[in-house]
């Protein structure tokens, strides 16, 4: 054998001596680490029970103390006892509320609606136009009416206004002196409405709203109104007149007051919309006797057609006449 294949044999015989030698180093480093783990971990879990019999053996401490002083303190022992009671029976008065109302929800989920809200004649106030918002504002503290309601009724005054080519703030106006903007408002004759108008009159006019139910209906009854008081106007040939018609005084010499009480709530209702401040408890014009033009009567009979002094908030129109002559004769 050569020298070099001797140094070649030596060489390899020594390699997996080396390697050895090195695996075993490894593991002795691993095992040190796991010793140091499981000594630290043994350490902490010393300390914690250490420290809880400590805490419980203080917590056992001041709880036989709490008891001696309270024996012989029995007046702080009263109030304590007092004091335990009462959030004991609060607890069980609140446990019993919040079952009553957990079966008031029951009751009210199995009456659940989502589709209700489409019912529901109201509006966003801020999503009106500048003036139509300053003029839903205005009525609604004046008339004591929720803003939303009246919002949706402001924004369809302004589209059924455009259509009849009639101011909306006079479809407001008509709708304040008839009714106080009361969508269930009913007067001795039969008028309904917000605009008050005679339904078993204008039945017609309701059919294609799904009948005269619909007249109660705040849209719906506005719209009828509109295109009634668009032809008393047309019919009568001038604003005032026409209002005259509307309130069933046609055929009178005088309509109690009711054309210039219009007339001033429109005034209003324009310089509001124009921008203008306007008290909402300025006073409309106080309604006089609805005079006829024939003959005298018996004053059991004239006393009929007597009518109510204004208030701030003001009356429904078909309480100042006794008939709404116009709507019967505007009728098919």
């Amino acid at each position: 054998m050569t020298a070099f294949e001797r140094a070649w044999s030596d060489e390899s015989s020594s390699a997996p001596s080396q390697g050895a030698r090195v695996d075993s180093e490894k593991s002795g480093q691993r095992g040190a680490i796991r010793r140091r783990v499981q000594q630290v971990l043994t350490d902490v879990l010393s300390g914690v029970r250490l420290v809880s019999h400590n805490t419980l053996a203080m917590v056992g401490l001041f709880a036989i103390v709490g008891v001696v002083f309270l024996i012989q303190r029995p007046e702080w022992r009263h109030d304590l006892e007092s004091h335990a009671l009462t959030w004991l029976t609060e607890r069980v008065n609140g446990r019993q509320v919040a079952s009553a109302d957990q079966s008031d929800s029951d009751v009210l989920l199995a009456m659940a609606e989502p589709e209700a809200i489409a019912r529901a004649t109201a509006a966003d106030p801020t999503e009106l136009s500048r003036q139509q918002s300053l003029v839903a504002f205005w009525i609604s503290r004046r008339y004591n009416v929720a803003p939303e309601p009246i919002s949706r009724l402001v924004q369809e005054a302004w589209a059924a206004g455009q259509k009849a080519n009639l101011d909306p703030n006079l479809v407001l106006a008509v709708m304040a002196v008839e009714s106080g903007f009361n969508p269930f408002a009913q007067s001795h004759v039969g008028a309904q409405g917000l605009m008050q108008v005679m339904t078993r009159v204008h039945q017609d006019k309701y059919q294609i709203f799904g009948g005269q139910h619909a007249a109660f209906d705040p849209v719906t009854n506005l719209r009828v109104g509109v295109q009634v008081l668009k032809d008393c106007i047309r019919k009568a040939g001038g604003l005032e007149s026409g209002l005259k018609y509307y309130v069933g005084a046609a055929n009178l010499a005088d309509d109690g007051g009711y054309a210039a009480k219009v007339m001033a709530e429109f005034a209003n209702l324009r310089q509001v919309s124009a921008g203008r401040k306007v008290a909402v408890n300025v006073p409309l014009p106080q309604a006089g006797v609805v005079q006829t033009a024939a003959p005298v009567v018996a004053p059991a009979a004239t006393s009929e057609h007597a009518a109510p002094a204004a208030l701030p908030n003001a009356p429904a129109a078909s309480d100042t006449a006794p008939h709404r002559s116009e709507q019967l004769a505007l009728a098919p």
